[in-house]
């Protein structure tokens, strides 16, 4: 059925490759033993997860795998993709399998590699597990036996089998990360800081705005009174330019790339929040994941933190009650 999306338990494409790899070495590690050593950047630059001995019980405790198991990971953001798509297995010079099966002939022909397995969260048919397979096998001498491909219904099955695994990683149903484009903010800050040094005094920030008051706010949102202070004591100075700032006809665009940006995070923290942890960590987790994703913003890192709480100090996101005079 076109656009039909299959439900699973768990945003595997919500999960960034990180907690992706660390998703898949914990699976591995049941499967083969406790001695599967992490991902590690090789000499090429390919990123392998590696197991040398007997495996405890795949793909069976009768006939388990021996030898140098080398193990891949493969994420992708989109919850749709399969195995067969062109751009993950077709013959292209482009595609992710055509760029690993070299890797993986050398490392076979060097004798660092009996066996390989590769885990994705993409849907993975039979006809394509088979095709795959016997490409792999071909274009490197690896007998199908010793190679596994696992999509996103294997590594369910493994979750449901081994349920521990979701707690060690730290992953909940449908709980995905908060993930959020920094472009927007970037544009914001970049502009801020040209600005800045031309900017005119600005008037008191606490200046007949009407806004939930701080106090409130934090209580309605669980934003901890250090943390409240931190805002308070380092970062309030910053508001009234800001606030001056975005309030310049000049600026109209940049004032649209803030609302944008607010609006964006606004909703991503109620997905991900939902009262479940203190609104420090929310604001925690929002700026390091902001810093990981921009160059810009981690070259202006004091101006992305008084951005952010400005827009939590505004009301812009986090919880309010109706407005008052602060």
């Amino acid at each position: 059925m076109r656009g039909f999306v299959v439900q699973y338990r768990y945003a595997y494409h919500d999960l960034y490759d990180k907690q992706f790899e660390q998703l898949v070495v914990a699976i591995c590690q049941e499967l083969f033993g406790p001695g599967v050593q992490e991902f590690s950047t090789g000499p090429d630059g390919g990123r392998d997860a590696r197991f040398c001995g007997v495996a405890l019980a795949f793909p069976s405790s009768s006939q388990p795998w021996k030898g140098i198991t080398v193990i891949q990971a493969k994420h992708t953001e989109s919850p749709i993709e399969k195995f067969s798509e062109s751009g993950f297995s077709s013959k292209a010079k482009s595609s992710v399998l055509s760029a690993e099966l070299p890797r993986i002939k050398h490392l076979y022909d060097k004798g660092h590699l009996n066996n390989y397995i590769l885990f994705s969260n993409r849907r993975l048919g039979a006809e394509a597990n088979q095709a795959i397979l016997d490409r792999i096998s071909t274009e490197t001498g690896l007998n199908t036996a010793s190679i596994h491909l696992c999509g996103i219904e294997g590594i369910e099955r493994h979750l449901k089998t081994y349920r521990r695994i979701a707690q060690v990683v730290d992953i909940s149903p449908l709980e995905a990360p908060l993930r959020v484009s920094p472009d927007e903010l970037a544009d914001v800050i970049i502009a801020f800081a040209k600005a800045q040094s031309n900017l005119p005094p600005a008037e008191s920030i606490a200046t007949k705005i009407e806004r939930t008051r701080f106090d409130e706010k934090n209580q309605i949102n669980g934003l901890t009174s250090d943390y409240a202070d931190l805002i308070q004591k380092r970062f309030l100075k910053h508001f009234g330019a800001i606030r001056q700032f975005l309030g310049e006809p000049a600026n109209e665009t940049i004032l649209e790339r803030y609302q944008e940006a607010a609006l964006e995070f606004s909703a991503k923290i109620i997905e991900y929040n939902q009262g479940k942890v203190p609104f420090d960590r929310v604001l925690g987790y929002l700026f390091e994941r902001l810093l990981e994703r921009d160059v810009d913003l981690r070259a202006n890192r004091r101006l992305t933190r008084a951005l952010l709480y400005y827009m939590y100090w505004n009301c812009d996101i986090g919880k309010s009650k109706d407005a008052t005079p602060d």
